[in-house]
């Protein structure tokens, strides 16, 4: 959202003072700020839950790929690992599409439905402008008038053109007040509207991941065997390594 006055010839008077319109364009300048934070946010907020969904996704898909593979045909105990973490990778998954609904009803509409007020802001605001310019011409129309020798001709279209000036003074002072009225009021009401929402955000996080030390720590009991540490692991798979590089089939030319 953005506003540039209007460019037009100014009257000798001040029709507006200074303070206000610094008043004026404080408050809409924070309201600009508010607006470009809170589209920012919901796009931020739809990228993260795609990424936490295509994660999750890719998860299952992975688990699914090593059960359809031909070793868990041959060794009981690589099936039961890969079974195992296929259950774990499909509750992982369940979890996750539950925090993303979650965040799409309580963080991601509230967002969206916050940003489509600021296109009728937008055009309070333009409606402001016009009525601003209409003020000034009318203000230079009268000063024109006025500085001109007091002849019945002049007289009769200085009293027109004062009777037009009043209605639309009248009408950009109403705007004008009730946008300063009003927006302030607009901005403060933002720490009400969304605090609901990230506090269902951190919730949300928190159970998803209070579920994800749950069905992880209950993998790592299914997976754990005594007696065997990583440094062995590691070094059981290394000699493995190294016998299939022995093999003709895979060595260097």
């Amino acid at each position: 959202m953005s506003w540039i006055p209007f460019k037009i010839g100014q009257p000798k008077k001040q029709i507006v003072p200074k303070t206000v319109e610094r008043d004026f364009e404080r408050e809409y300048g924070k309201l600009q700020q508010l607006e470009e934070q809170t589209k920012r946010l919901q796009k931020d907020m739809k990228k993260s839950t795609d990424a936490d969904l295509a994660m999750s996704k890719s998860a299952v898909k992975i688990s699914l790929d090593l059960l359809s593979n031909p070793l868990c045909e041959q060794d009981q105990d690589f099936l039961n690992m890969v079974t195992a973490l296929d259950t774990a990778m499909k509750r992982m998954d369940a979890f996750n599409q539950e925090k993303v609904n979650q965040i799409q009803k309580t963080v991601i509409e509230p967002l969206k439905k916050f940003g489509s007020v600021f296109p009728s802001l937008n055009m309070a605001v333009k409606r402001r402008e016009q009525a601003l310019q209409d003020y000034r011409r009318l203000q230079a129309k009268v000063e024109k008038y006025e500085e001109k020798e007091k002849t019945g001709p002049v007289l009769a279209k200085l009293h027109q053109a004062r009777e037009e000036l009043r209605p639309v003074r009248d009408d950009f002072e109403a705007k004008n007040k009730q946008l300063l009225d009003e927006m302030p009021r607009f901005y403060n009401s933002r720490l009400d509207y969304f605090q609901p929402s990230f506090e269902s955000l951190i919730r949300a996080q928190v159970v998803y991941y209070s579920e994800m030390h749950k069905i992880f720590g209950d993998l790592t009991q299914q997976l754990d065997q005594p007696g065997h540490p990583d440094e062995h692991r590691e070094r059981e798979n290394e000699a493995k390594l190294s016998e299939l590089r022995a093999l003709s089939i895979v060595a260097d030319d």
